[in-house]
């Protein structure tokens, strides 16, 4: 084994054993919050004119007349073995989920794949030109970007891309497989995501940049007389990895919350209207699968960052 790879090798199981307790308690507190809502999936999913003995066996046949915790317990039995449950309105919820969360992992994955990008070469070109006007244009507009929420994006590009100029559909069109039928209706809901996280991202890329600019080895760079483009990209930017994966990788979380208001708003395939229909029937089988699918790939992502800083960090203590 590689010196130093077995304190990597227990950071990460720690790592792991940390998000996997949190998103526990994560699960438990969607079925407490469901409970305290208004009104139950019993009542929500009944047809119209049903009495009130069709009520109480439903909410029987449902399992809603045991206590709360002993529903999360049987629900979190069959969690290892992908179980999910099953809704209020009788369909397995991995079914429920196999069309809608593949699609909002392709936008998730496009659009932090563009900010990350963007925020790169923000940040770069920022910390080319410190101080100067470059920099402070960069840090008012990725500020700017970073304060205005998803939707306010998402109205603006609207309007500009689809309403007055007609470059681009307005809503998605879904085909017969589930997908979206043509790559231009992704670009309206993939810049309103993407774009407060390049806002978000390119502040974490100039300031991890900046802390590295006054290390001893990048002055020595610049006094030997390197090419500021050269000191950036050989000796400030790994050193900037470790904090710029962790920013990166937070933004997944945000990324995948502001898919709710996005997917909604341009009818996209997504698990947006998933979650909003499942949170109108107070179904909680079809709300915590949702959040265990989403909380599985963000820790994924955070373990991923988590493994690159303590990988980086070992190399430079050696």
């Amino acid at each position: 084994m590689l010196p130093g790879a077995g304190r990597v090798a227990r950071r990460a199981a720690h790592q792991a054993g940390r998000r996997l307790l949190l998103l526990v308690v994560l699960l438990a507190a969607v079925f407490a919050a469901v409970e305290l809502l208004p009104g139950d999936a019993a009542g929500a999913t009944a047809d119209r004119g049903v009495t009130a003995a069709d009520l109480v066996a439903r909410r029987v046949a449902l399992g809603l007349d045991r206590p709360v915790a002993e529903r999360f317990l049987d629900w979190m039995t069959g969690l290892p073995t992908g179980d999910l449950g099953t809704t209020a309105r009788g369909q397995q919820v991995t079914d429920v989920l196999a069309g809608p969360f593949p699609n909002t992992l392709l936008l998730g994955t496009l659009a932090l794949a563009l900010s990350t990008a963007g925020a790169l070469a923000l940040g770069g070109l920022a910390a080319l030109h410190p101080g100067g006007r470059t920099d402070r244009a960069v840090d008012a507009l990725s500020t700017a970007a970073f304060a205005l929420p998803e939707f306010v994006v998402s109205v603006a590009l609207l309007l500009l891309l689809s309403r007055w100029t007609g470059w681009l559909p307005a809503v998605t069109l879904t085909g017969a497989d589930g997908r979206p039928e043509s790559w231009t209706m992704l670009v309206l809901p993939l810049l309103s995501l993407a774009i407060p996280q390049i806002g978000w991202n390119t502040r974490i890329v100039r300031g991890a940049l900046a802390d590295q600019a006054g290390l001893p080895h990048v002055q020595a760079a610049i006094l030997d007389g390197l090419p500021r483009r050269r000191v950036l990209g050989h000796h400030m930017l790994p050193g900037a990895l470790p904090a710029v994966a962790v920013g990166i990788a937070t933004s997944a979380g945000m990324l995948l919350g502001g898919t709710v208001v996005v997917e909604t708003l341009f009818n996209y395939p997504g698990i947006g209207a998933i979650l909003a229909g499942a949170i109108t029937d107070r179904d909680t089988p079809l709300i915590a699968g949702v959040v265990a699918a989403a909380g599985a790939a963000i820790s994924l992502l955070l373990l991923t960052a988590d493994l690159i800083r303590a990988t980086t960090l070992g190399d430079e203590r050696r």
